[in-house]
């Protein structure tokens, strides 16, 4: 175990923001809300999953929702904290811990509220060891771990527990509840034994944001170039530099949908570059070629800053780098890709590995 402060964050909330395709929600807001809370009520402890006993109940926290929304309609800070309450006042006994819910923006960070709030430690890992758009599309997902009971919350005082017969109803119901209550909401979900965690979750997930993190400010620091730091830092491959030429997007049934256009610069000059998203960034394909997909990750940045741009922060006229890396192993078998695969977005693409989509010299563009 060992303790994160208010400044830690703004190095995993960069980290957060790579490793979120996008999405998981703006993680300049989810940083100072964290940041907030730290300064009020102290560090938190950030605790290794092996240090969890077996029959240890932890609870991850999120914001469900269109990131997009975020842009406006930003959170108080106490609605993270109501649904916790409300989950574990369900439950009937105490919580050891809270943890994120996947690697994104926002949704590494809140949970940070909910640990300094209530004085318990946040474990280090997360579900997903990436960001997805719906609530079943999550590890333990595969192991037949079930989402409920889960608390949803809103800023006006509403909250509700639901509960459901699989975790794809639990998306349904609770997308239900988010867009009546302004299309973003918090949440307290997959409440877990410690054992489960251990097997079944993505392990030391917040390290591996901050290291990120730091590698962009430290490269920015010693004027090296971030983008490839960070390339380097998460095994990534360089598939695209261009200019933005246009992002058609939309909130829709409580996502934030629509399509970026890149056009392309130095070896990439004469061609465009479309990338879908669904919150998160989910394919990337030129007129010819698939350059990636979903569930590798493909990640945003800013060619000069390196920094990482969400869907509702890419605009006209950026300059950027696409990377795009490996996601978590489990997301590559077939129960992983019948979860959160091409196909089940509406994309009639096979999955095929990024390394073997680019091959290794792409590794050195």
């Amino acid at each position: 175990m060992r303790q994160i402060s208010a400044d830690a964050l703004d190095d995993i909330a960069r980290g957060a923001a790579v490793l979120g395709t996008g999405g998981g929600g703006d993680p300049y807001i989810g940083k100072l809300m964290a940041q907030g809370t730290l300064r009020r009520c102290g560090d938190v402890n950030l605790l290794d999953p092996m240090e969890l006993a077996d029959d240890d109940l932890v609870v991850p926290s999120a914001m469900m929702g269109a990131p997009t929304v975020m842009v406006e309609k930003i959170p108080r800070g106490e609605e993270i904290v109501t649904a916790f309450k409300a989950l574990q006042t369900y439950l009937g006994q105490p919580v050891r811990a809270t943890m994120s819910c996947e690697a994104g923006g926002l949704n590494s960070t809140t949970p940070f509220t909910v640990a300094a709030e209530l004085g318990i430690p946040l474990v280090d890992g997360d579900m997903m060891g990436r960001a997805f758009p719906e609530l079943q599309m999550c590890t333990p997902t595969l192991y037949g771990v079930t989402a409920t009971p889960m608390a949803i919350a809103d800023e006006k005082g509403n909250s509700a527990v639901i509960n459901t017969v699989n975790n794809r109803w639990t998306e349904t119901l609770a997308r239900t509840l988010t867009i009546d209550m302004g299309c973003s909401a918090m949440i307290a979900i997959y409440p877990m034994t410690g054992k489960q965690v251990k097997e079944t979750c993505v392990l030391n997930t917040i390290s591996l944001l901050e290291r990120i993190g730091k590698t962009i400010r430290e490269s920015r620091e010693r004027h090296a170039d971030p983008v490839d730091a960070v390339r380097q830092a998460t095994n990534g491959y360089l598939i695209w530099r261009g200019k933005v030429g246009d992002v058609q997007r939309r909130t829709e049934t409580g996502f934030a949908r629509g399509e970026a256009v890149i056009a392309g610069v130095d070896e990439f000059d004469g061609q465009s570059l479309r990338i879908a998203f669904q919150n998160e960034f989910l394919v990337a394909q030129t007129d010819n070629d698939v350059l990636a997909t979903t569930p590798d990750l493909i990640t945003i940045l800013d060619d000069e800053t390196g920094e990482p741009i969400t869907t509702e922060g890419l605009r006209y006229g950026f300059r950027v780098s696409v990377l795009s890396m490996a996601g978590d192993p489990r997301w590559r078998t077939p129960a992983g890709l019948a979860v959160v695969g091409p196909g089940y977005f509406g994309y009639d693409i096979p999955y095929v590995p990024i390394e073997q989509r680019s091959g290794p010299t792409s590794q050195n563009r």
